[in-house]
């Protein structure tokens, strides 16, 4: 049984989800993912620490534009 493992990644399709950075109030912690467009449910991708992992984020998913932070 793995514990721990890489989740594979998500396909994203822009007309059934919205990527989103969903943000901490009380500790900043910042993670980046996808909210169904339809249920609201937020599925986080990874953890954004820095500059670079948004870079990241955005990168393999070809996000262009602004993302829009849910707190």
């Amino acid at each position: 049984m793995k514990l721990f493992h890489k989740k594979s990644h998500t396909t994203y399709n822009p007309v059934e989800k919205t990527p989103v950075i969903k943000c901490s109030i009380c500790t900043g912690e910042q993670v980046a993912g996808f909210q169904d467009n339809s249920t609201k449910a937020f599925e986080d991708i990874m953890l954004i620490q820095d500059a670079s992992d948004l870079a990241h984020f955005r990168e393999m998913y070809g996000i262009i534009g602004d993302i829009r932070k849910i707190y």
